[in-house]
């Protein structure tokens, strides 16, 4: 059964440690995934910004950091093209699948690089984005972040947020909605003709973290035909624990699926972009989730979760792109 993780920050792992994709010491690697007999990965480009790019020695604007990244998948992915190719489209994962390859979804993470400048959003199509992540931590042109603050969860989509939600539509990218603020998901759920996604956010009632999503949100995602990746970060899962089990993935995940229905879960890691401990260790411990999943769900829910929502989602926003 093929697994699609919808999130990891391993390219700015490889990045910052000047590293390639195809083995490593982090929590995903190519060799890993195909032990793992994963059928492909999201790859974001993480734009580290704030303290953030201060811890990690990150000097250049978010505009530079994205195309040095993006250099760096696509040299990775030609150096590695006997394991892994691109997907630009649902079909291209299929395709991928039956040359033996694994296969490679571009997505982003904070759309802080738009600085208010739309045609940039075409930029990002053309270049192979086939999601991107609103916001991360901090304001950006599109809108806020999630907050402990109440009012300022409560702050929607700026104007140029809703313009980007629009063209993102247009041009087959997945709107992501992790890390952005109650007020802005509503706004997305409102103004976003195509199904979106949360990929990588887990339950409000489980673990009462602003980064998560409550049962309405939950109910929005699933009623809009939309995706959720649960994250396996600890915090997100357990409140104030360090450590990640295999059967709290699985709660949150069941959760998940008894408010959103089944078909609106799926598994978004953040590998490489966590640091708890995690029982699983690794990407090569997806076999023990996907085993500890069918005890609570049919094997073709199971297989909706590791992979047939989020292409589900991918055929529905992709048709416009590439």
């Amino acid at each position: 059964m093929g697994i699609i993780d919808m999130h990891c920050d391993t390219l700015l792992e490889c990045y910052l440690k000047k590293t390639g994709l195809r083995s490593g010491k982090g929590h995903l690697s190519l060799e890993k995934m195909k032990e793992a007999g994963m059928t492909g990965q999201c790859f974001a480009i993480f734009l580290t910004t704030g303290e953030s790019a201060v811890q990690d020695g990150v000097t250049i604007g978010p505009y530079e950091l994205f195309q040095e990244m993006y250099e760096l998948y696509r040299r990775e992915l030609e150096a590695n093209r006997d394991m892994i190719l691109p997907a630009y489209t649902a079909d291209d994962v299929a395709r991928n699948e039956k040359e033996g390859k694994l296969s490679a979804i571009l997505t982003l993470e904070d759309c802080v690089l738009l600085d208010g400048k739309i045609e940039r959003v075409d930029e990002l199509a053309d270049q192979g984005v086939r999601m991107a992540t609103l916001i991360w931590n901090y304001e950006n042109s599109l809108g806020y972040p999630n907050s402990i603050d109440p009012q300022l969860h409560a702050k929607g989509l700026k104007p140029f947020g809703i313009e980007a939600v629009e063209k993102m539509n247009e041009r087959g990218i997945i709107v992501d909605i992790s890390h952005l603020s109650e007020g802005g998901f509503y706004d997305v759920a409102k103004y976003s003709k195509k199904p979106f996604a949360a990929s990588h956010s887990c339950a409000r009632a489980l673990c009462d973290h602003s980064r998560n999503l409550t049962d309405d949100q939950l109910r929005v995602i699933g009623e809009t035909g939309g995706v959720a990746g649960v994250n396996f970060y600890s915090r997100f899962l357990t409140e104030g624990s360090d450590f990640t089990t295999i059967d709290r993935i699985v709660e949150h995940a069941v959760y998940m699926a008894n408010k959103a229905g089944v078909e609106a879960v799926a598994m978004g890691s953040d590998f490489d972009g966590i640091d708890c401990e995690l029982e699983m260790s690794d990407g090569t411990g997806y076999p023990r989730l996907l085993e500890a999943l069918e005890k609570h769900f049919s094997d073709d829910d199971v297989e909706k979760i590791a992979s047939g929502n989020f292409l589900r989602v991918f055929r529905e926003c992709s048709g416009a792109g590439r």
